[in-house]
């Protein structure tokens, strides 16, 4: 027999083990022969326990809804230096904003196709994508699917033809706001799109201007690394021009801290520069490097699909709340203002 502790007894394929368990505190549960130790106190902050917990919040976000905004916000997700985390800032805020059921369109105009890739929706050339949409050979409606993450995430995919548009549209009358004529309201209003997402190219090109005259509102990743800042000058100095020419809705919404190191001083220094340079248009949240927000676009999913307990997921979750919950912070200062000269 086995002995009795206050822990009940302790067996194990049906043999007795006297020595009692204790720490942590166990309930026994009896399956055939043995017995099954479930740890009730002790183990709550295991790493796999924590991230279990996670991915459990990711797929059931408390049953909330976030506020839907008073009007469609459209933002452009902008940033001309490459590799700082626009498409996945894209994807992934897109992705934590349709899991609280607010209904997102991602506007690919990156000829790369990568945010098209991580909503896993198709852009093989021939593909309706944004580049006919482009030169009026195709309605918005016909070039919108959904993704097959969920059916509040919409995406209008970009393909290769997207490549050669720069020179296409450099002929065309009213260039520069083909994009903007191109978001109909009428077929968003259809659809029931409360934020539109464009993904831009790693450029200051006409494909970034057309993102920058149908926008509202500007949203910059930048990576907390050294050359964080280099050529941010001078897309702050394109984003005046064409607030002054061409949209003068056009404001500096939203800056986004991406692949944040805690293990480093410079991350913190870079995080500190940003803050003080453009104060409350940062987001509190910061983006940490992640290998899982790396591995995910290979496997065609955005971070909170592939693996929505981890840091990434997390903390893109946390951007889209904290993005959707604050609005649209209008800057009264001018954007050279605000702006850093390096």
């Amino acid at each position: 027999m086995p002995r009795q502790t206050e822990d009940g007894p302790i067996e194990y394929g049906g043999v007795s083990r006297e020595t009692p368990v204790q720490t942590p505190r166990s309930t026994v549960a009896t399956f055939g022969a043995g017995v099954v130790l479930r740890p009730t106190a002790g183990y709550e902050d295991t790493p796999i326990r924590a991230a279990a917990a996670r991915a459990t919040r990711i797929r059931h976000p408390d049953g909330a809804s976030l506020p839907r905004p008073a009007q469609r916000r459209v933002i452009t997700v902008a940033n001309q230096k490459g590799g700082v985390g626009k498409t996945t800032t894209a994807v992934n805020l897109a992705a934590a904003l349709a899991l609280h059921q607010l209904t997102v369109l991602v506007v690919d105009l990156d000829p790369q196709g990568n945010a098209s890739t991580a909503l896993g929706v198709p852009h093989d050339s021939g593909t309706p994508s944004i580049y006919e949409v482009l030169l009026d050979e195709l309605p918005l409606r016909s070039a919108i699917q959904e993704s097959t993450h969920s059916d509040k995430l919409l995406c209008v995919p970009a393909t290769i033809d997207l490549a050669g548009a720069e020179i296409e549209l450099v002929s065309l009358v009213s260039r520069e706001a083909r994009l903007k004529r191109a978001l109909d309201d009428k077929v968003l209003d259809e659809l029931g799109v409360d934020l539109v997402l464009i993904d831009c190219p790693p450029s200051l090109g006409l494909l970034t201007v057309n993102a920058l005259v149908a926008a509202e509102e500007v949203l910059i990743p930048i990576q907390c690394e050294y050359y964080a800042l280099e050529g941010l000058g001078q897309l702050l100095r394109n984003i005046e021009l064409v607030q002054a020419h061409l949209n003068p809705e056009l404001h500096v919404s939203t800056i986004l801290l991406t692949m944040y190191d805690g293990r480093t001083k410079l991350a913190d220094q870079v995080a500190e520069e940003v803050r003080s340079h453009f104060g409350e248009v940062v987001l509190r949240t910061m983006i940490p490097r992640s290998v899982k927000v790396s591995e995910a676009p290979g496997y065609g999913q955005t971070v909170l699909a592939y693996d929505p307990g981890s840091r990434g997921a997390m903390s893109y979750l946390d951007a889209g709340r904290e993005f959707a919950l604050r609005g649209d912070i209008t800057v009264k200062r001018s954007i050279s203002e605000q702006g850093v000269q390096r």
